[in-house]
């Protein structure tokens, strides 16, 4: 067997090749040898055109030519990184110069070719270039496997916040630092604070929750640091508190500033010199947990109303962690409501399905309750489908009324600063886009914006081009 035959049988048939270049000789040439290798080999005869392809479909490696006009290779390959970070870019260049390939490699691609190349050199560099993706794919964040290894199966998404958040979360779970996880109701804080739990040195020991909104100040102090017998009427034994019950593990205070400044400070104390007193006695137990917190309030705020102490906020927020609401990472919608249909099915024996209508319904609404709320609409979807396939007619969403507050419209509730920046940038993209039948480079121009900003904004918004 030829080195060429062996580089064609290893090369996956899968494996899906987006070669971009103005030239449309080159571009055909270079796609013939591609696909006789037995890849699935898409063509783009633009930057601009490149960028619609990589938001619409997933590639593996991304061939590129540099010098292109209005939107160089150098564009498409931030572009190909920022939709994918695993996805591997093989810049060419007719020049040959050493700066402009010296330039792309510092940018992120994996290799470069200069003109004209011969077949067996594009081949090994391709295979190099699959070899490397397949690697950042299995020990990437989202692998299946690197979920097993560090317990991240409740934690779905593909997003950018999210892929941040996890990097984090992997990087200060074998730590012993103090967490606060911040973010509104309903968004994960509790499985963020699982998982760190899970990753670290404490995992064998307990992981103990405590909601302090649900807990009166008088019950939650015996709750967590135990009593003695005849601290108070009917404490006829001594009784040992969760923090102790706690040792060498994990304490998750959630809603944290639903506590009083007086046991803050006690709290405090717990944190810095690491002993607790049971109510009621005068001498001091050593503790060992590792304090993780969670608010879905503004501590900051809280501080400069004097309903929180300014010493434990900078006690537990070594390091911040921000739970980002569902209407932020809307791409990861699909992957969710997916994944609560496969829990429903393995609970109750199913073979329940989501459609596309219903995905599309699911994507379009602000799920002002985030994940929790998603995951109810598809409890109550899959109970009452009448077919295996939840269609749009299954899917039911609450309507959004009016803030408590009385400053919303019958139209939803009022919307923040940001959310109407949005709305507004969203609807200037969406009539550009009509009038320019869909050209980015056309929208860019009446709207001001390069078109690499323009294409960022489109993704953010959840838009396309069509």
């Amino acid at each position: 067997m030829t080195e060429s035959t062996a580089l064609r049988a290893a090369a996956a048939p899968a494996s899906r090749v987006l070669i971009v270049d103005d030239q449309r000789n080159m571009r055909t040439t270079t796609a013939l040898v591609l696909r006789q290798a037995g890849y699935d080999v898409a063509e783009a005869e633009s930057g601009e055109a490149a960028l619609s392809r990589l938001l619409a479909e997933p590639f593996d490696v991304v061939l590129t030519d540099l010098k292109m006009a209005p939107l160089d290779g150098l564009a498409v390959l931030r572009g190909a990184l920022e939709i994918s970070p695993t996805t591997q870019v093989i810049v060419m260049t007719g020049y040959g110069t050493v700066e402009s390939a010296v330039a792309a490699m510092q940018q992120g691609a994996h290799d470069y070719l200069s003109k004209p190349f011969k077949e067996e050199e594009l081949l090994v560099r391709m295979q190099r270039a699959l070899e490397k993706r397949k690697l950042l794919v299995d020990v990437g964040l989202f692998s299946d496997e690197f979920r097993r290894r560090y317990k991240l199966e409740e934690l779905v998404g593909r997003s950018a916040p999210m892929r941040d958040l996890l990097t984090k979360v992997v990087r200060i779970a074998p730590t012993e630092v103090t967490v606060l996880i911040t973010g509104e109701s309903g968004t994960g804080k509790e499985l963020i604070a699982r998982a760190i739990h899970a990753n670290s040195r404490r995992a064998t020991r307990p992981f103990v929750p405590v909601n302090c909104a649900a807990i009166s100040e008088s019950l939650l102090e015996s709750e967590l640091f135990g009593h003695v017998k005849g601290a108070f009427t009917g404490a006829v034994k001594l009784r040992r508190g969760l923090l102790e019950e706690a040792g060498g593990g994990t304490f998750f205070f959630d809603e944290i500033a639903e506590t009083t400044p007086a046991f803050q400070a006690k709290l405090l104390r717990v944190i810095q010199e690491h002993e607790i007193r049971r109510v009621g006695d005068n001498a001091s137990i050593a503790v060992d947990v590792r304090v993780l917190a969670a608010s879905n309030q503004d501590l900051r705020q809280a501080i400069a109303d004097k309903r929180f102490r300014e010493d434990l906020f900078y006690r537990l927020n070594v390091v911040p962690l921000v739970m980002p609401p569902l209407r932020e990472r809307r791409e990861d919608i699909a992957l969710l409501a997916q994944h609560f249909v496969d829990r429903f099915n393995q609970r109750n024996g199913t073979r329940r399905t989501l459609t596309q209508g219903a995905l599309l319904k699911l994507t379009a609404h602000e799920f002002p309750g985030n994940v929790r709320e998603l995951e109810n609409v598809i409890e109550q979807a899959a109970a009452l489908a009448r077919r295996d396939s939840i269609g749009a007619d299954d899917v039911f969403l609450e309507r959004p009324g009016p803030s408590p507050g009385g400053a919303g419209s019958a139209d939803g509730p009022a919307k923040t600063l940001a959310q109407q920046v949005d709305d507004a940038e969203r609807e200037a993209i969406q009539r550009a886009l009509a009038r320019s039948g869909g050209s980015l480079e056309q929208v860019s121009r009446e709207l001001d914006v390069s078109t690499t900003t323009l294409w960022r904004k489109m993704k953010r918004l959840g838009l396309r081009r069509d």
